[in-house]
C-alpha cells in the first residue's frame, strides 16, 4: 500500500494505490475517501484524470454583431439565457470595463456555486474575457464576436479553468457538463435575440 498526501488550496488530500485491487481512493484526509477504478489498459496517470478543463463552443446568430455583443455584455441579462446563472450582483459600480467585479449565484452538477468575476479584457463589439481565481476551480470566460454576411454574428464561448483539490479530479465530468450547458445556453440566446 502506497499512500500520498496533497494539500492544494490548503486542503489536504490523501491518495492511497490499493496494490492488486486496482484502486485509486481519494478524498479529505479525514479519512473519507472514493475509491475510482484503475484502468491499466489506458494507463491513465493521476496528472491526466487533473489536466485542465478548456471547452469552447459556438453559434451563429441572425442579428448584427453589435446587437449581441450588446446584450451580452451587459451581465443583467446573463440569468435570461443562462440557465444555471441566478441572480449576478454588481460589485463595482456600472458601466462594465476593464476591472469590473460581478458576484454570480448559480447552479451546477446540483450544487449553489457563489463567485466573483473580474473582467479582465474588453473590446467593445469583438471580445470580453472575464476571470475568477477562487473556490476549487478557477476559471476564464471568453466571449468573442465576429461579422457573419446578411448582417449575422458568429460567437463562441470558451471556459477554461485549472481545477485543483477534489476537483480536479472531477474536471472530465465537469467539462462535459459545461459543454452540453453551453451549447443550450447559446441556443437559448439565440432564440431570445432572434424574436427580437
Amino acid at each position: 500500500m502506497m499512500r500520498f498526501r496533497l494539500s492544494p488550496s490548503g486542503t489536504a488530500h490523501s491518495l492511497t494505490r490499493l496494490g492488486r485491487a486496482g484502486l485509486l481512493c481519494v478524498g479529505p484526509s479525514d479519512g473519507s475517501v472514493q475509491a475510482l477504478p484503475r484502468d491499466r489498459g489506458s494507463r491513465r496517470s493521476l496528472c491526466e484524470l487533473m489536466k485542465p478543463v478548456d471547452v469552447m463552443t459556438a453559434i451563429d446568430i441572425a442579428r448584427p454583431r453589435q446587437v449581441v455583443a450588446a446584450y451580452v455584455t451587459d451581465p443583467d441579462h446573463a440569468p435570461d439565457w443562462y440557465a444555471n446563472i441566478e441572480r449576478i450582483t454588481w460589485v463595482t459600480e456600472k458601466p462594465l470595463t476593464i476591472g469590473t467585479r460581478l458576484a454570480f449565484v448559480a447552479r451546477f452538477l446540483g450544487r449553489t456555486l457563489s463567485y466573483i468575476y473580474e473582467v479582465t479584457d474588453l473590446v467593445p463589439n469583438e471580445r470580453l474575457i472575464m476571470t475568477t481565481a477562487e473556490g476549487p476551480f478557477p476559471m476564464e470566460t471568453t466571449y468573442v464576436w465576429s461579422d457573419l454576411p446578411d448582417h449575422r454574428t458568429h460567437m463562441t464561448l470558451r471556459n477554461r479553468g485549472n481545477p485543483s483539490g477534489f476537483a480536479g479530479f472531477t474536471a472530465p465530468v465537469m467539462a462535459g457538463a459545461m459543454r452540453r450547458a453551453n451549447r443550450k445556453d447559446l441556443a437559448a440566446l439565440k432564440s431570445l435575440l432572434e424574436r427580437q
